[in-house]
């Protein structure tokens, strides 16, 4: 975990220094690395109530899954800016009152994997398929799960994302956890073609409520902010086996994409609406705070790039040239205050029904709502 909240963290710093640069010429075109200065809503997904129970084999053909659509193809982690992914990934989910289901296939000529302890670093060594879960879209106590070919496991809870000096915490396990793999083709084997693995993954609710004040099971229509990431590394062969290429940069397709890469952006992550309605039966509900996620997270990014600069937060966000910082559902101006260890900036948002609602932000990117 070193490798990645270094990985992360340096990222994570350049983005927020090109940001507040940007900032003083605006006119410029915000390069691909950084999150656009135009809301762009994230991908969502109707996650309807499974029919029967799900045997978790790894083979995604039990009858359940065919009432679940699956998500759209999976897209550079930075979107349409990067070439589309060389190979097929896509996911379904599904629900009861015990657990949160995920299924995955990934297409895959050479189908290898090598770590086979748990909570080893996945991602530093094979391909893998991740799962990252925010209940209740606040940023912070969020899951992370990755898993490879061999249905080896690192599950995680962070605090908060690493930006924000969030530790990962490993020994942290999702108690009674169900997984599996299935290869079509032969797992390790360089003599043949291999055509896909799929994989089986069953959260408890028990465990995912137990570090968010979202329900879990989930009520009938609640929201949760979910996102699925696919590692891919280029290989060779030594000795007849299977290892990713030296000195060589790994690929990172995703459902939802990030704008930057950084798979700990928890605001940039998909929006997952739990029902017990057929899916071709139920509307993906506006996300109404979605204008107000976006806009304080500019002031946070911009934030960040000032007091790397000046040793202190500002107090004004013309200090941060955000002053057309406006979007037509946010109810007046973004308010910002600041002290010489911390800063809040929050923002109204005009609800359908006419009344008003206030989110806020503060410097560990924390988000929530007036009430909550």
């Amino acid at each position: 975990m070193v490798a990645s909240c270094v990985r992360w963290g340096l990222v994570s710093a350049l983005a927020a220094l090109l940001l507040a640069l940007l900032a003083v010429q605006t006119s410029q075109p915000m390069p691909a690395t950084l999150p656009s200065r135009t809301y762009v809503p994230p991908r969502s997904y109707v996650c309807t109530r499974a029919a029967a129970p799900i045997d978790i084999d790894g083979k995604l053909d039990d009858p359940a899954w065919r009432d679940a659509p699956w998500t759209e193809d999976f897209v550079d982690i930075e979107g349409d800016v990067r070439p589309r992914p060389r190979y097929r990934t896509r996911a379904r989910m599904l629900w009861d009152d015990a657990y949160f289901y995920v299924a995955a296939e990934l297409e895959e000529p050479h189908v290898w994997a090598t770590l086979t302890q748990r909570d080893a670093y996945i991602f530093t060594v094979d391909n893998d398929f991740e799962v990252f879960i925010d209940p209740d879209g606040d940023h912070h106590a969020y899951y992370e799960l990755e898993m490879n070919a061999r249905n080896t496991v690192w599950d995680l809870l962070l605090p908060k994302p690493y930006r924000d000096g969030g530790l990962a915490l490993d020994a942290w396990d999702i108690a009674g956890l169900k997984s599996a793999v299935h290869v079509e083709g032969t797992l390790n084997d360089p003599r043949d073609v291999d055509r896909r693995w799929t994989l089986e993954l069953a959260f408890p609710w028990k465990v995912l409520g137990q570090q968010t004040r979202a329900k879990a099971p989930p009520r009938e229509g609640d929201v949760w902010r979910v996102n699925f990431s696919r590692v891919q590394w280029q290989h060779e062969l030594v000795d007849g086996k299977y290892r990713k290429v030296p000195g060589t940069k790994e690929d990172n397709w995703v459902w939802s994409p990030q704008g930057v890469i950084d798979m700990h952006r928890p605001e940039l992550w998909g929006r997952v609406l739990f029902t017990r309605q057929p899916a071709d039966k139920t509307t993906m509900p506006p996300d109404v705070s979605g204008p107000a996620r976006h806009a304080l997270m500019q002031v946070y990014h911009a934030q960040q790039a000032y007091r790397k600069e000046h040793g202190r937060w500002a107090t004004g966000l013309e200090q941060l040239g955000l002053r057309q910082l406006t979007n037509p559902s946010l109810a007046g101006p973004i308010q910002l205050q600041a002290t010489d260890s911390l800063f809040e900036a929050s923002v109204g948002v005009q609800l359908p029904d006419g009344r008003t609602e206030t989110w806020r932000i503060r410097q560990d990117s924390l988000f929530w709502r007036d009430g909550e």
